[in-house]
């Protein structure tokens, strides 16, 4: 860890010291791996022949992978059956780019360093199964009570809703949890469910 990424954690450790449960999103926060899922949306909406711009990912950061396919459907005026074009764009994303995922150093150490004194969930709009292989390849499996993920939930980020249930599984009032966040969606929802948010690109 450098010497920046290194304040940053200390300035996150110690925001973080004032609560009880620490909620993380895993894609940007945890993982530094946006360029990647931006190259997977753009491969999957290749074979649909849609010329993606990937400043479209940028604006639905944390939005489960079926929602972003309706926004593209309707800015490409395409029809896509988003569940489909969902677990092809999970597939593209695993066999070509999920081994080479690296953690984000100064949010994983944080998450690293509270277990045990705090509760810990992860909550993103990605798939359960691209996300346990993530979170293996960046080696925090098993250092977190809860994960909440598309599906899981009626509505994704921005709704409050996955923040929520992964408050009430961790038995922790919202107002005692701590969201890390790297996008407006996911922030939206923090705010919504009456929690404490951070951006990590931010600080």
């Amino acid at each position: 860890m450098n010497e920046i990424a290194y304040q940053k954690y200390l300035t996150l450790s110690s925001l973080a010291d004032s609560y009880k449960a620490l909620l993380f999103d895993v894609d940007g926060t945890l993982a530094d791996n946006i360029d990647a899922h931006k190259a997977a949306y753009v491969a999957t909406a290749l074979e649909y022949g849609i010329i993606l711009n990937p400043d479209l990912i940028d604006e639905t950061a944390g939005w489960p992978t079926i929602a972003v396919a309706d926004e593209i459907s309707k800015r490409y005026q395409v029809e896509l059956d988003y569940e489909v074009f969902a677990k092809r764009k999970s597939a593209i994303f695993i066999e070509r780019f999920i081994q080479s995922t690296k953690p984000v150093d100064y949010v994983r150490q944080v998450l690293l360093d509270k277990v045990g004194s705090h509760k810990i969930g992860i909550v993103s709009g990605g798939s359960r199964s691209t996300l346990t292989i993530t979170l293996d390849v960046i080696e925090v499996a098993g250092k977190f009570e809860t994960i909440v993920c598309a599906g899981d939930t009626p509505k994704g980020k921005p709704s409050p809703q996955p923040f929520l249930l992964a408050a009430e599984q961790l038995n922790v009032d919202p107002a005692d949890c701590l969201v890390f966040e790297d996008g407006d969606p996911g922030v939206q929802g923090a705010i919504a469910a009456g929690m404490a948010w951070v951006r990590i690109d931010q600080i």
